[in-house]
């Protein structure tokens, strides 16, 4: 039986841009090796996997693979699956979307043309600077944090300096988690913070738009500008924009979509 297949740019609103993700629609659990092997081939940096709960309008179980491993959370993959979900009818727009995973329940809701998901928090923690981070990514950090997943988290001194990163990817994974958010505060009035997000120690040299860091960027920045709403740009090649709200132990992801491929696993 053909198995339908999407790929998805993620925090955009136009094709190409942003951050692309699989999509696959199962009728019921899969083996993870093939999951694995699926994302494999896709290649994009997460493709998420939904499976529909028996008897439960509108909720799914989700996983999610890099190329090389699965991973605990995905931000962008999940907007995809979403978008995916609403576009194919597989769910009403005016549903609560309800997506199960091995961090809890994540909801996804439409919000005025935009797709909101409901995230846990992930907030860091003060680290020491490890020992080669700077010879790493080729800039001195100001400071260093780490979150449960565990992720690195520095900042430095400018937006500028975020920009024009270009990091040893082999001495990155071999730095602290080989997971690092890097980020300063914006210097355009559109945003409030930029962000680059390298992880090769999972397989991915560096995402293009990472939901998932936008679970410790906003509170980090909530708490530093004194705000609990605000927009991030993660300033990779492709680019793209998160906005988040900041509630407690929760944030809330916002973005737009685009569906750029549709086909079958035979």
């Amino acid at each position: 039986m053909a198995i339908p297949i999407y790929q998805v740019d993620s925090f955009t609103g136009e094709a190409f841009r942003g951050n692309p993700a699989g999509v696959c629609v199962l009728n019921e659990d899969a083996d993870a090796r093939w999951m694995q092997a699926v994302a494999a081939e896709m290649n994009v940096s997460e493709t998420a996997f939904l499976v529909p709960r028996p008897s439960q309008s509108a909720e799914f179980s989700i996983r999610w693979f890099t190329p090389t491993v699965e991973v605990p959370l995905c931000g962008h993959g999940t907007l995809a699956s979403a978008h995916i979900l609403w576009e194919q009818s597989l769910a009403l727009r005016e549903d609560q979307i309800v997506l199960h995973s091995k961090k809890g329940p994540l909801a996804a809701l439409w919000d005025d043309g935009q797709i909101r998901l409901d995230f846990p928090a992930a907030p860091v923690a003060p680290i020491d600077i490890p020992a080669g981070l700077a010879d790493a990514l080729g800039t001195k950090p100001l400071s260093a944090y780490e979150n449960e997943f565990p992720a690195g988290l520095v900042e430095v001194d400018s937006a500028a300096t975020v920009r024009n990163l270009a990091p040893d990817i082999g001495r990155l994974r071999e730095s602290g988690p080989g997971t690092w958010i890097v980020t300063a505060q914006s210097d355009t009035s559109q945003h409030d913070f930029v962000s680059r997000f390298f992880a090769p120690g999972i397989g991915i040299d560096e995402d293009p738009v990472t939901g998932a860091a936008h679970c410790s960027l906003g509170p980090y920045w909530a708490e530093r500008l004194g705000r609990s709403e605000l927009a991030g740009h993660q300033v990779s090649r492709r680019g793209g924009i998160v906005k988040v709200r900041v509630h407690g132990d929760r944030v809330d992801l916002l973005g737009r979509a685009v569906t750029v491929l549709h086909g079958n696993l035979g």
